[in-house]
Parts: C-alpha cells; structure tokens; sequence
C-alpha cells in the first residue's frame, strides 16, 4: 500500500514510524516532512494548507490511503477534497474538525448537549467582552474562537489582565481572524488528563491517558509552550474517572456530533480537569495530540493502519485496539529560546542506537547533517515496565544527542511519579 501522512512535526514522525510497522505498506510519502521524518518516508515539498496540490499529489501517485494529522488542514476541509477525489483518509471532515476550528461552536454544543465543561460566555464585540470582565472573579480564561497555533488559551490571574489579553485578541488581531469572537470562561482547578480517542461516528475507543508538560522550565514555570515533554499513562486517571467520562463526555459527545449531522471520524481528542466537582471539558482537538502521540503510540500493540482504517470503514466495533501495560515518557528537547525567539541551524547528532526512539520536530538538512529549524526539535521517548524505567531511559537517550543549542526540561515525569506515589 502506498500511503500520504499530511504534516511536517514529531506528531507526524510518530505516526509514520508506526504506520511503517505494517508489513503491506510499501511507500509512505510525507507533505511536507522535514529533515528528520526523510529517514522514514519520501518527503514532498507541498504545504499542510495547500489542499488541491496535496489531492493533485494524492490522485497522480495512486495513494490508497491518507492521514490528514494536523488541526490546520482538517479544519480547511482536506479531507473532504481528497475524499471527493477518491482517496480515503484518516481524519473528520471540516463539518466535524469544526469542533475544534471554533471553541465558540465546542462551548455551545457542550452546553446544548449537557456535557460537563467550564462555565462561559461568548462575544463578537469587544466592548461587550470587556464589559463581561467586570462580573466575574479572575482568575479568567480568555479564548480565541479560531486556531492560534496552540497559543489561543490565555489564563488571565487578574482582570487587569484578562483586559489585556481580550484587547490583544479582538482589537489588536493578534491571531488574525481567529480572535473575532472570544470565549470568556471560569478557571478551572484540578489535574489536567489528555485522553485521545479512535472513533468511527457510532464506537469510541480511548487511548491510553498522558500528561503533557506545557510551561517552558523545571518546576512548570516560564512561558507556556506547545508541550515539552509528556509521560503516559496519567496517574489521575483511573478506571473509575475513565467510566465516568465514558459516559458523561466521551459517548455523548459523539451522539451530539451525530445529531448535529457533523459526524465525527478519526482521533478525537479530549483535554479534561478532573475538577472537586468531576471531569470536565476544557477542550476538543479534531486530531492526535502533539507530544501525546509520541507516548500513546509507541503502547499500542495494534496495527495502527488497520486501526485507523477501521475508522474510516465503520467497522472500529469489529477491530482490536489493544496496548500494552508498562510506561511511557518523551522528552522534548528545543531551541535555546523557545517559545519566543530563537536560532535555526544548529547541528544534531542524533547515535544511530537512539535514533528509533527519536521523533524529529523541527530538523532540516544542511550539506549532508541534520539541523534544528523549529522551537520543538526533537521529541525522545522510551517505554518501560515502570514509569520510573521509562523516565530513566529517556533521560539516557537525552543525554546521548549532541544539541549545543538545545535545551529540555529535567522533570518530566516528576509530578506523575509524586501522584503514584500519594495514591
């Protein structure tokens, strides 16, 4: 089988590596890749966005199957086009990926649908929204409606600065388009869970628990970034939280799809607090998380191939999703600076004994070596009986990549060791 992954990032890295493990794929083109991903699939230089040239590329080279990974091109209808030229994909069409595209849409289906999530009011005008801020305690959750690269989400500790960041959104258009309307909503308290899930618009099965680490430094201090590492399974979430969110979020957010006539297939990603008062949703992705697959993948036992086209068929309730017990951990390592500025060109030295385990972000080549070109370079996971084990093996490997400019956090893992620990 010849297959397309659309996407260039470590998302994508561990998708195909996984894909690769099936014995009937015989080519596995990535649009874009990039210089680390070339190691693993033939790399075409077309944008994750330009959706005729990427279904243009599909129908010229026979492609029998697609994944659609990233929020951009899902949202944009990619998988809508490449259906109606034949092609069979991985991933919801624009009219599901909208549960994503728009938090205003998300709020107001969970509200409609009864699904437990934050208190929250939305606004088109900044005046009113500002307006709002003065009837509620901070701290506040200001949102953009659209897509912003992960930085949408600004949790505002005063209203001082819950002004600020509506006025950034909506007047400033510091996210362009995608801040025309704002979601202002209650501070939630208690551990996050991230919680992936396949489904094919009628079964839902979750995917292991994982815990990222958003903030940039040791401690989660510093600025909030797209994930610097990630661990799984999570701690908090036990088989009891996992009934409960079965039946109050999981399922009845798929039967609100259903009846909204948006019906949802592929990864549908699910960010939880599990608040004093239960799980709650602070937020749907239309795809596989990023760090999250780098540590959800490498459990599943199941061939994600078959998996993924279970779900495009309808046919998830006759297939096997199954993982295997033990630990997962992945270590980001980035560019000196990131999230905010940073330099490109920096020379990896990834050993060839490490490299498996190495999801490759933001990396080009450069006169036969691989450099970093991102703020999120290399993504390096391990597996292990024990969350303690995988840790370790991932700081080893860590330890191995010769990255004069890189930086990572040394805790991953840290938080979900003290909570296994406590329980």
């Amino acid at each position: 089988m010849k297959l397309l992954v659309v996407g260039g990032g470590g998302r994508e890295h561990a998708i195909i590596k996984k894909l690769r493990e099936n014995p009937d794929v015989t080519e596995i083109f990535a649009l874009p890749g990039n210089g680390g991903i070339a190691a693993d699939a033939t790399c075409v230089p077309i944008k994750a966005t330009d959706i005729d040239a990427i279904a243009d590329f599909a129908v010229r080279n026979r492609i029998d199957y697609a994944v659609v990974a990233p929020d951009d091109p899902l949202v944009l209808g990619c998988v809508n086009v490449l259906e109606a030229a034949g092609i069979p994909c991985f991933g919801p069409r624009a009219e599901a990926a909208v549960i994503e595209g728009s938090k205003v849409f998300a709020k107001d289906l969970m509200k409609k649908y009864g699904i437990p999530t934050a208190r929250y009011e939305s606004f088109s005008d900044a005046e009113e929204a500002l307006a709002y801020l003065e009837t509620v305690p901070a701290p506040i959750v200001v949102k953009a409606d659209g897509l912003a690269l992960g930085k949408g989400v600004i949790i505002a500790e005063t209203r001082d600065e819950a002004r600020a960041a509506v006025r950034s959104i909506m007047l400033d258009k510091k996210f362009g388009k995608s801040g025309s309307r704002v979601v202002i909503e209650e501070f939630l308290t208690g551990p996050e869970v991230s919680v992936l899930a396949f489904t094919d618009g009628k079964t839902l099965v979750p995917m292991v628990s994982s815990m990222d680490h958003k903030r940039a430094g040791d401690g989660d201090t510093g600025l909030n970034t797209g994930g610097m590492g990630t661990i799984a399974p999570n701690p908090y979430y036990t088989e009891e939280i996992a009934r409960v969110c079965m039946e109050t979020i999981f399922l009845p957010t798929i039967r609100a799809m259903n009846a909204e006539g948006r019906t949802f297939r592929g990864c549908l990603y699910f960010g939880l607090m599990l608040t004093p008062d239960g799980p709650k949703v602070i937020e749907y992705n239309c795809r596989f998380g990023d760090p999250e697959t780098q540590v959800v993948l490498p459990l599943l036992e199941s061939d994600l191939l078959t998996v993924m086209r279970a779900t495009t068929d309808g046919t998830l309730d006759r297939t096997e999703v199954k993982f295997r017990s033990g630990s997962a951990c992945c270590v980001v390592m980035a560019s000196e600076g990131y999230p905010v500025a940073y330099e490109k060109g920096c020379p990896l030295t990834i050993p060839a004994s490490v490299a498996p385990y190495v999801y490759v972000a933001g990396a080009a080549q450069k006169d036969g070596r691989l450099v970093a070109s991102g703020g999120r370079v290399l993504g390096v996971t391990a597996t292990a009986d024990t969350l303690s084990g995988a840790i370790r093996t991932a700081y080893e490997r860590v330890a191995s990549i010769d990255f004069a400019k890189g930086f990572y956090r040394k805790d991953i893992g840290a938080r979900a060791l003290k909570a296994k620990g406590a329980q």
